[in-house]
């Protein structure tokens, strides 16, 4: 089997990281940060470079391109600390070209891929924490279409987002429907810890479209396929903070001597390299394996995050650590690069959770043997 990247994946890998280099500069981001954490113009960047279209099929004026392609961009924008929501693009890209009805797909995906519509998922609720079985928002059928009744919290994109895909229990049973946002407007927008935008989505007879009736088996997809993303950001993030603590080691001198000279602070980072790399192959895995059935995508997906939390701790915590009291100050970059891992680390599930999914999985081999 061939581990190795192809020629248009190194490309677009290459692409990502001169227009993130470029483009999206700390100095930036503080300014989109102060602005309200997120920036139409830094998302129709990300358009014209075609990753808006990614995941849509060729037929709507896409990419129709796949998971590896989706996680080679996300850790190339997670080193420049790039906030907008490219991921809830992609996830939502999927689960329309997967599982929507045709007319549907036409009517959203070449808008979708031409940056001019911003879709995000909308499944948390102020009660269900990381259980996607429960849901609390109702929908009923009147006439073509469906009315939903129910409160989603924390929803990327905030007021910017233009539709949201929402799971929501139809007949006793879970399934998503297409909200436009010329039909309900966020409540209440605001910026989370790291830098970025969300907000609070409340449905009262909301008009929506139905996706799909298999709701529970297709949320799950798309947030398997939002953490396999989560993890390429999270190994683009501590890939970059390895790389600026150890610049910070090799320039800042203490006792007339630069600290990268103090053998206790080189197995510092030597650990952080390693648990870096542990992330990196983690993630790997998780995106390959999205293709699998749904009980073995699942199993390699909790795996991942579990590694890929325990590794965004350590690497955080240590890159703080290692740079003294600058390193938690607003105006140092490494701060900023903490945070964003931090929150990486709850979403979709945070370690104790998918651990707890993990060890629920587990067979008599562990998966080891046959």
């Amino acid at each position: 089997m061939d581990f190795n990247f192809s020629d248009d994946q190194e490309q677009l890998r290459d692409a990502c990281t001169r227009w993130a280099e470029k483009a999206y500069t700390f100095e930036r981001r503080r300014g989109i940060v102060a602005a309200g954490g997120f920036s139409p113009e830094a998302y129709a960047e990300l358009a014209e470079l075609g990753l808006t279209a990614l995941y849509v099929p060729e037929a709507h004026g896409g990419m129709g391109m796949g998971p590896v392609e989706g996680m080679v961009v996300q850790e190339s924008l997670g080193r420049s600390l790039v906030m907008e929501p490219l991921a809830q693009t992609l996830l939502c890209s999927a689960v329309l070209a997967q599982h929507a009805p045709e007319a549907l797909q036409a009517a959203c995906l070449p808008a979708i891929a031409a940056g001019e519509l911003l879709p995000v998922l909308a499944h948390q609720e102020p009660r269900a924490r990381y259980n996607l079985a429960q849901c609390a928002t109702q929908a009923k059928a009147q006439g073509d279409h469906y009315l939903l009744t129910g409160h989603k919290s924390v929803v990327p994109g905030g007021d910017r987002a233009q539709a949201w895909i929402v799971p929501a229990v139809l007949e006793a049973r879970m399934a998503l429907f297409w909200v436009s946002a010329k039909d309900v407007a966020v409540a209440r927008s605001y910026v989370t810890q790291d830098g970025a935008r969300a907000g609070e989505l409340p449905l009262a007879n909301t008009p929506a479209q139905l996706i799909t009736r298999e709701g529970d088996l297709v949320l799950r997809q798309a947030v398997d396929i939002g953490i396999a993303l989560a993890c390429a950001e999270a190994v683009g993030l501590m890939d970059r903070c390895v790389a600026i603590t150890a610049e910070y080691l090799n320039t800042r001198k203490q006792f007339g001597v630069t600290i990268a000279n103090f053998q206790a602070l080189r197995h510092r980072l030597a650990d952080m390299k390693m648990q870096l790399e542990l992330a990196r192959s983690m993630s790997y895995y998780a995106t390959l394996k999205l293709q699998a059935s749904e009980a073995e995508r699942r199993q390699a997906i909790s795996r991942a995050k579990v590694q890929l939390g325990q590794s965004m701790r350590y690497v955080g915590q240590q890159a703080v650590q290692l740079h003294g009291g600058i390193g938690v100050t607003d105006e140092y970059i490494i701060s900023h690069y903490f945070k964003r891992l931090t929150q990486l680390e709850m979403s979709f599930g945070d370690t104790l959770h998918h651990l707890g999914e993990v060890a629920e999985r587990m067979q008599e081999t562990a998966g080891v043997f046959a």
